[in-house]
């Protein structure tokens, strides 16, 4: 049974599609689009690929573009579906004031960090972040209760917003210093401290409150350059929403 999952974000599109709906199932294919080339994906990347027999995907890109995608998923026979998030799913709480409003890509990032900590030792509270072009920093207790998260502007966001609203301000690429003695070097690192910031802060209280050191992950398209800076204990992981949505399919299509 060939499972397709698509994690449709703010900039890209990423798709994979592997042997079965399950954890660990073998990757047969994968691959990422722009927003703006998803019209050619039936075409391209997608025309060789053998046809799956169930598909799941997250979508934040709003519904312009799911249905631009489902147009694409017309050269074969599969219902489209989409994560919603609920009051509970694959062993995670939702504690949202309106579950539903959750971003899709947040509880599934939470879904798949909380199986992975899972297979390497007891339950423990977990810190899910999510850099990208928002970023995201979740807290989710030793119960899998999600207690609630951050979110803040990415850093191309907020240099782009320091450009705008900012006199002859202009933004070229600049290194992370500790003691940043030229523009670009200050924007560049107060961007990164910033998330860094956001996410130590978030550790504190998920300790405070649990009284135990969380788990801190880590994922997302940016999340490699913000590694340096870290200064909590963290795992850098590549796919957590296709490992959140294996997770979900395979408690959704079991047979």
């Amino acid at each position: 049974m060939k499972f397709l999952a698509i994690d449709v974000g703010n900039t890209r599109l990423k798709w994979a599609l592997y042997q079965n709906p399950r954890a660990n199932a073998p990757l047969l294919a994968q691959g990422a689009e722009f927003l703006e080339n998803i019209d050619r994906l039936a075409e391209g990347a997608w025309a060789t690929l053998t046809t799956p027999e169930r598909m799941l995907g997250c979508v934040v890109a709003g519904d312009a573009v799911r249905r631009r995608v489902e147009d694409q998923m017309e050269i074969w026979d599969v219902a489209a579906q989409w994560v919603v998030p609920s009051a509970a799913e694959a062993g995670i709480i939702n504690g949202y004031d309106y579950p539903t409003r959750l971003g899709a890509d947040r509880w599934v990032a939470m879904i798949g960090a909380w199986h992975r900590a899972l297979a390497q030792g007891p339950a423990r509270p977990l810190v899910v972040v999510m850099i990208g072009t928002a970023v995201t920093v979740d807290a989710i207790d030793a119960s899998g209760k999600f207690l609630g998260g951050l979110i803040l502007p990415g850093h191309g966001i907020m240099l782009r917003a320091l450009e705008s609203g900012t006199a002859g301000l202009r933004v070229p690429t600049g290194d992370v210093r500790e003691f940043p003695t030229n523009t670009s070097d200050a924007l560049t690192s107060g961007g990164t401290y910033a998330i860094a910031g956001a996410v130590e802060r978030m550790v504190q209280h998920v300790r405070n409150h649990c009284g135990i050191e969380p788990k801190c992950i880590m994922a997302g398209g940016a999340g490699w350059k913000m590694a340096p800076s870290m200064s909590v204990q963290f795992e850098l992981v590549d796919n957590l929403i296709f490992d959140g949505l294996l997770e979900m399919a395979e408690r959704r299509f079991a047979a």
